[in-house]
Parts: C-alpha cells; sequence; structure tokens
C-alpha cells in the first residue's frame, strides 16, 4: 500500500450559558452540541453520541465514493444507515462509555451486488 499523508483535525468545543450545551468549532463551522436528557442536559440539538455515529456514517459514504471512483464502478449514490447501542448496565470497559454495538447498514445505487460486495468489503479493510 503506498504511503498516505498524514492528517492532522483540530476542533474546539465550549460550554455555554446553558447547562448540557457546547459550542463547537471546526475551521470556520460552528455548531450546537447538546448532552442527552439522561444527563439532565437539553438533549435539543444533536447530542455526542450522535456526532459520533455521523461521523463514522459520513466516512462510510466518502470513503466508498472514494474506492468506487478508484475502481471505476458506476455508485450513483451511497446511503448509510448506523445504529450505535450503549448499555451503561453493561459496559464494554467499565471505566469508558463506549457503545457495545455499532451497526452500518450500506445502500449503495448504481452497482451490481458484487461490485457493492467489494467496495464495502474494500471500506472494512481502510
Amino acid at each position: 500500500m503506498a504511503q498516505q499523508e498524514v492528517r492532522q483535525y483540530e476542533l474546539q468545543a465550549r460550554s455555554t450559558e446553558t447547562f448540557g450545551r457546547v459550542l463547537c468549532s471546526a475551521r470556520t463551522h460552528h455548531f450546537v452540541v447538546d448532552g442527552p436528557v439522561q444527563n439532565g442536559c437539553p438533549g435539543e440539538a444533536i447530542t455526542p453520541g450522535e456526532l459520533f455515529l455521523s461521523g463514522v456514517a459520513a466516512c462510510g459514504v466518502e470513503l466508498v465514493q472514494v474506492l468506487a471512483r478508484a475502481k471505476q464502478v458506476p455508485l450513483q449514490a451511497a446511503t448509510v444507515t448506523i445504529r450505535g447501542v450503549l448499555d451503561p448496565n453493561n459496559p464494554v470497559r467499565p471505566e469508558l462509555s463506549l457503545f457495545n454495538v455499532v451497526r452500518l447498514h450500506f445502500h449503495l445505487k448504481g452497482v451490481t451486488q458484487e461490485q457493492g460486495t467489494q467496495l464495502i468489503e474494500a471500506f472494512k479493510h481502510r
């Protein structure tokens, strides 16, 4: 595999006057994240867990597009549905809050079953 460029990302998150509401900044983009209502937070904006899962799902869509282009596969559209389960009564590691299960479901338009399987396998091995 060819040497790839190291990427670094930086984001700032700061508290606001509303308990459990966080203002995040990435480059010139700003967005609000609310802690979940179970923690006594507003829960109105996207929550940290949802934000984490959306990052994984977005990575899935983008990477499958990149892989399809590189393999010259005629992918017309990609959708990823992701579901995460966090069970505090059955922690993966007691000292950390981790999802017990994360499952991705890909829907790929414009490709054969075989091409889709190859794209997903390539995604899983990246």
